[in-house]
């Protein structure tokens, strides 16, 4: 049992010694003395002072060395080395031998072969084989300079974590955090809180993310957003590289156009800075004119080009739009907003009003100034349909060419083949007949999407027939199809998809 206990102690006074470490080793000094009475327990060491402890040297002018408690104080020109690896440079050190950590001040410079880190004041944990500074610092890399008023460097895995006021300075731009984790080896930042990259191009911000400095490839996850000169992106989750200026954009992205007044919005976006363009999928909507009556457009998949002045929006397979006055439905839609031409591909449909309006292509030209509607034309099957208490009004022929009085169409000419069912009503708005009429081309007035005058070009061949003696099953002309079912009655039924 004696033996055991005397074990004991022996690890416990062998453990208590190991706690205080080995002691400081006086390699050389030009002289030394002793003043107790100013100085009690310590030596004065003077004149090129070297010393070591575990794996460090430390020279400098002027040093004071307490034994007892495994301490130093160093004064003037102080270098402090760690292996070959760290070096630093310092008006004044103090070193405890005993917990080895260090703590400088006065132009302190410290070096290793990923950075140079200056500042004021400097503590340095050598068990933990950390830097860590209160008072400001800089440290440069190969390619950034990095500036924080507080920061930990973690010598063992190359990495700052930077507090308060941080900045990056690259040639190409400048990131400011208020919390950041740095790389000098890969120089790759993760960034916490407020942040934001200014360049040339553009502005960054995000609220989390990481940035690549060397690859300049960056992926923000938290209130990010990237604005240019009139366009602005954001998105839950941001991916960015600024080599080729491409950013993709996933879940909530809202690609905005300050120029031009509209916003792209969907699941996800790519964008190409260069090209100045983007396409969007996923639940994918254009809205132009988001300052007046917006106008909606959606598409399995968007696609926007051009400069601003110039710029183009295409939407490709179960295509709708919205506005308050105007819907419609197609396969694919090229709208040029520079000359106001937008153009609908593959059965399309449009309704304008009361008026349902089909054919093998539609083309819609707006006012660029005063951004109204101001012709339209219908090339291959042109159909108008208009909703009648009874029955239908319909005028039908090869092509049509319409023109808009404040965004109602109103003017129409029908050429080729051209036929009319209309139903005649007295001023009292009481049926009086049925007209049913061809000719090669006719002259319409609309009022309310109603005929309210023809004027029939060529001879007419046809009549008005009292409502009893034209059967049903010859007042819709062949082509005839309503399709108000399909018709988008708000901004959310353009989501909808119809099966034909």
């Amino acid at each position: 049992m004696k033996t055991i206990f005397l074990f004991l102690l022996f690890l416990i006074f062998t453990s208590l010694a190991s706690a205080q470490g080995k002691k400081i080793t006086i390699v050389h000094s030009d002289n030394s003395s002793i003043d107790e009475e100013r100085l009690p327990g310590a030596t004065i060491l003077l004149g090129h002072v070297k010393i070591k402890h575990e794996g460090i040297t430390l020279q400098c002018k002027k040093a004071i060395h307490y034994k007892n408690s495994n301490f130093i104080k160093a004064y003037g020109d102080v270098v402090l080395n760690q292996g070959d690896t760290i070096i630093q440079t310092s008006k004044y050190t103090e070193y405890n031998g005993d917990n080895q950590k260090a703590l400088s001040w006065g132009n302190v410079v410290i070096k290793d072969p990923q950075m140079t880190l200056s500042t004021d004041t400097l503590h340095f944990d050598r068990t933990k084989q950390v830097l860590y500074y209160k008072y400001h610092a800089t440290i440069k890399d190969s390619i950034n300079i990095l500036t924080s008023n507080t920061g930990n460097y973690y010598l063992q895995n190359n990495k700052f974590q930077a507090i308060s006021d941080v900045i990056i300075t690259n040639p190409e731009y400048i990131l400011n955090s208020n919390h950041l984790d740095y790389y000098t080896n890969s120089g790759k930042a993760f960034l916490y809180g407020s942040s934001t990259i200014t360049s040339d191009n553009n502005l960054i911000y995000c609220e989390k993310g990481f940035y690549d400095t060397k690859q300049n490839k960056s992926h923000f996850t938290k209130n990010a957003r990237i604005e240019y000169n009139d366009r602005e992106i954001r998105a839950d989750s941001l991916y960015y590289d600024r080599n080729i200026g491409f950013a993709s954009a996933t879940k909530n992205i809202s690609i905005i156009d300050t120029l031009n007044h509209s916003l792209l919005k969907g699941g996800y976006a790519e964008y190409f800075e260069k090209l100045d363009s983007a396409f969007v999928i996923n639940r994918a909507v254009a809205i132009t004119n988001t300052n007046t009556d917006s106008l909606f457009i959606h598409g399995d998949t968007l696609l926007v080009t051009g400069k601003s002045e110039k710029r183009i929006i295409r939407a490709f397979r179960h295509v709708k739009f919205f506005k308050s006055d105007m819907s419609g439905k197609c396969d694919s839609i090229h709208s040029n907003q520079a000359s106001g031409l937008t153009q609908m591909y593959k059965d399309p449909v449009l309704w304008s009003g009361d008026s349902q309006i089909t054919g093998d292509s539609i083309q819609l030209l707006s006012n660029t100034i005063t951004e109204k509607l101001d012709s339209l034309k219908v090339l291959g099957n042109a159909f108008i349909i208009n909703k009648d208490s009874i029955g239908y009004n319909q005028i039908k022929g090869r092509n049509l060419y319409g023109k808009f009085e404040n965004n109602d169409l109103r003017f129409v000419n029908i050429i080729g083949n051209s036929e009319v069912i209309q139903f005649v009503r007295n001023d009292n708005k009481n049926l009086i007949g049925i007209n049913k009429t061809t000719c090669s081309e006719i002259h319409f007035i609309l009022e309310d999407g109603a005929i309210k005058s023809a004027k029939f070009i060529t001879q007419a061949e046809g009549e008005t027939f009292p409502p009893s003696k034209l059967p049903e099953n010859v007042r819709k002309l062949r082509g005839f199809q309503w399709r108000e079912d399909e018709k988008p009655l708000t901004k959310e039924d353009i989501f909808k998809k119809y099966e034909k």
